[in-house]
């Protein structure tokens, strides 16, 4: 009941600053308990004191008004993509300390190689923050198992059945960072992660599809507020929806998924870009903007293959929004035509709009950003696991 409790009052605080008689009107809890309770926040450093509230025009005393501490516990993400890796620390406020990315080719190198550099860019960005991270969040371009932090398939990577939370542990310890080895450490999908970046930090509604597209395709399906995660985890696993039944040959083993469409390298081909290096995305951006007619079309083809998927997704599952996320929301100028001509083609037993396709403020930085904050919203969902006895 205690630990009830305490998640109970942080989280009131959480939502915003106030005093404690106004945590004990909000909760229905006794000022007396509700000042224990704050004491035992307070001195496990989730909380601190910002000094006297606002004057409401009451008799006596102002009260303290209580903030989360942005020096206490804080979440720590880190990212493997197929040309980065990346490392941020949010504190309990969810405001960034440190980021860090390194771009980096990564298909095809082995997982050790992998994870020993991102283990460094980890100390790195845990040691510029400054404050004492609580756990640890990572997030893959692959399959997760459920609750097991074993990457089952990275195709993109190359990768099949890596135990990566162990592989990661092994990594930071060799660092020589024993607090950060000592972590709880989870792994998702960062289709996963990016989708519950845009729930938790960019004001979306309780039901949507989140679309995350950079060197292949994933979908976040968020229903009633959570995540659908599916019997064994691989929910949302859009870029291997068939769009052409007798299209090209995919890696996965299937023919005409939309990753041949929509994805990274098709998309490179189709505008005569083909073994292009680095940012893929900043150049199709900046060569379509100058009006290059070859990247034009590929964005346009594209587009219309993502909006033949997404239209089944909304068929399906009914969501009230379908967001595009990753690095393609940095291409929406281009890309959203095309999506919006073919959800409207294809979206004809329910009502839609045209406006309920958006693009991510988030963009790129959303499966880290979900890293992080998530590993911080863990915290204030159980704050007695910090409180002590």
């Amino acid at each position: 009941m205690r630990w009830a409790n305490l998640a109970l009052v942080l989280g009131e605080i959480a939502a915003g600053p106030c005093s404690r008689a106004a945590v004990a009107g909000a909760t229905g809890l006794t000022r007396a308990a509700v000042s224990s309770l704050v004491e035992e926040l307070l001195a496990a450093g989730l909380l601190t004191e910002a000094g006297p509230t606002a004057p409401n025009g009451r008799v006596g005393r102002p009260g303290s008004e209580l903030t989360l501490n942005p020096d206490g516990p804080a979440g720590i993400g880190g990212e493997i993509g197929v040309e980065h890796l990346a490392a941020c620390v949010v504190d309990l406020r969810g405001e960034v300390r440190s980021w860090h990315r390194l771009e980096i080719a990564n298909r095809g190198r082995s997982p050790a190689a992998v994870l020993a550099d991102l283990a460094e860019l980890l100390c790195r960005a845990a040691e510029q923050a400054g404050l004492r991270p609580a756990g640890l969040t990572l997030a893959v371009p692959g399959l997760v198992g459920a609750s097991s932090g074993v990457v089952v398939g990275a195709a993109n990577l190359g990768w099949s059945e890596v135990p990566v939370a162990a592989e990661l542990r092994s990594a930071l310890r060799a660092a020589g960072a024993a607090e950060l080895a000592a972590l709880p450490i989870e792994v998702d999908n960062e289709a996963n992660l990016g989708g519950l970046a845009e729930l938790w930090l960019a004001g979306r509604p309780d039901d949507f599809c989140h679309l995350s597209a950079e060197a292949g395709i994933g979908a976040a399906i968020v229903i009633g507020g959570r995540l659908l995660r599916g019997a064994r985890g691989f929910a949302g696993e859009l870029g291997h929806l068939t769009v052409w039944p007798d299209g090209p040959p995919c890696p996965c083993g299937a023919r005409g998924c939309l990753e041949q469409y929509a994805g990274e390298t098709a998309v490179l081909r189709a505008a005569g870009l083909e073994g292009v290096r680095g940012d893929w995305v900043a150049l199709l951006a900046e060569q379509a903007a100058a009006g290059d007619p070859e990247v034009l079309a590929a964005l346009a083809g594209a587009g219309s293959a993502l909006g033949i998927a997404a239209a089944g997704a909304v068929n399906l599952l009914d969501p009230q929004a379908v967001v595009l996320g990753g690095g393609y929301a940095e291409l929406g100028d281009w890309l959203l035509p095309t999506m919006r001509a073919e959800l409207t083609a294809r979206v004809t037993v329910r009502p839609w709009n045209e406006n309920w396709l958006s693009v991510s403020p988030l963009g790129r930085r959303g499966p880290l950003l979900g890293a992080a904050v998530g590993v911080v919203r863990r915290i204030i969902a159980n704050p007695g696991a910090h409180a002590g006895p």
